[in-house]
């Protein structure tokens, strides 16, 4: 049941209204979304998205990476802004909530501060990050954190990094100037879909953020013996693929059995010679590691280390471990997640703490100044797909959270 909310509120159907609009750019036969970064349909929905923001009585600009930036004026002069927004790029066939949601409801509060002639003492921000689903380029431009090399963030089909920002207006030789920090940006608060199945199976209506967890990924190539399947007895074989098939099992029961709330995840997995009569000569494999805490992290992977030097020496094999990416965890600010929980608690919602265990442009906004998230449920956890929903209602009173937190935030910060 949703809450009845009180007279300051964001008008529901006209936020549903601008998610459906959104989804018509880049929409599937089959229901999804395809607005790829970059893309002539990510061109056509940001200047949607331009004039919406001018229709809500913000200033509107772009970065030189092409991060969108609207901003509804303040009273005090030279006040930090509070900021929130996300993304509106999707994945090759996603949905209409993912990302968009915290662009359109940040638009939503900006509205409605404008139809009730209210003016915080902050200048409000949204901003509309760029190429979150691939490169992660905008928000890691601002926190001055974006590699600076170009051949990083080169396209599948070949197009550079410097034509994908001219097509938006930005310019790679000073994407150094897109860098801020918490002397402009206050605080970031960023809502969005929880992808992921926790608050609906909790049966809660808002879930606020404890963190966006840090991430280990890892390449394993694990070398055998390649042999006749028929003609070698067990004990003497080098199995490339029961060392991996090990190597899971221990990677998997670690992530069971370690008290933490960590995740350990094998996704990828290829065998060569793949020969039905062929012992299997090497196994190349993904590790992926997640949690909010960096030092149970670092012990998941002391862990893993110690167990394939045990499978390697009880198999004959070999295990190389090389890894390819770490991505330092961001804990939300606390200040933030009390001024949330404490906003639904007056608008008498339901809520619960947790981790996103999924990247989002606030991990690296977070770095530099005070980060909080508010998530609403996706309908059986589903995202990054045709068939993520939230309700209008949940998106509404997602947005009634965030708007509100504006408020109360506006007076303590």
């Amino acid at each position: 049941m949703i809450a009845l909310l009180p007279k300051l509120a964001v008008n529901c159907d006209r936020l549903d209204r601008s998610l459906a609009e959104l989804a018509k750019i880049g929409q599937l036969p089959n229901g999804g979304v395809c607005r790829l970064a970059f893309s002539q349909e990510d061109v056509q929905a940001r200047q949607l998205v331009k004039i919406w923001m001018l229709e809500a009585g913000m200033s509107v600009r772009s970065d030189t990476v092409g991060n969108i930036i609207g901003t509804y004026a303040g009273t005090e002069a030279g006040a930090a802004v509070l900021a929130t927004g996300s993304h509106i790029d999707t994945v090759p066939v996603g949905g209409r909530f993912d990302g968009c949601l915290g662009v359109l409801a940040g638009i939503e509060v900006a509205r409605v501060l404008q139809e009730n002639q209210i003016r915080l003492r902050h200048p409000f921000e949204v901003i509309v990050f760029s190429d979150e689903e691939n490169s992660v380029i905008g928000c890691k431009a601002i926190a001055g954190n974006a590699p600076t090399d170009p051949e990083r963030y080169r396209r599948k089909d070949g197009t550079s990094i410097q034509d994908c920002l001219k097509n938006v207006g930005g310019d790679w030789d000073k994407i150094h100037t897109a860098k801020r920090d918490r002397h402009e940006i206050a605080a970031f608060i960023e809502l969005h879909v929880e992808q992921g199945g926790v608050l609906e199976a909790l049966n809660k209506e808002i879930g606020i953020v404890t963190g966006i967890v840090g991430q280990y990924r890892f390449m394993v190539k694990i070398v055998g013996r390649p042999n006749h399947a028929g003609t070698t007895p067990m004990h003497m074989r080098k199995d490339a693929l029961v060392a991996a098939s090990q190597l899971v099992l221990a990677i998997n029961h670690l992530g069971v059995t370690t008290e933490g709330e960590q995740v350990a995840t094998v996704g990828h997995l290829t065998v060569a010679p793949n020969a039905t009569n062929v012992v299997p000569a090497r196994v190349d494999m993904s590790i992926d590691l997640r949690d909010l805490s960096e030092e149970n992290l670092q012990y998941l992977i002391s862990q893993i280390e110690a167990e394939c030097e045990l499978i390697a020496q009880n198999t004959g094999t070999e295990i190389f471990i090389e890894q390819k990416l770490h991505v330092l965890p961001t804990p939300a600010k606390p200040e933030l997640m009390k001024a949330i929980a404490s906003v639904c608690q007056q608008l008498n919602l339901s809520y619960n703490y947790l981790p996103s265990r999924a990247g989002h442009d606030a991990q690296e906004i977070g770095r530099f100044t005070d980060m909080g998230m508010i998530f609403v449920p996706s309908r059986d956890g589903i995202s990054h797909s045709q068939d993520e929903y939230t309700s209008p209602e949940q998106c509404a009173v997602g947005a009634n959270v965030l708007l509100h937190t504006i408020l109360a935030i506006d007076k303590s910060y």
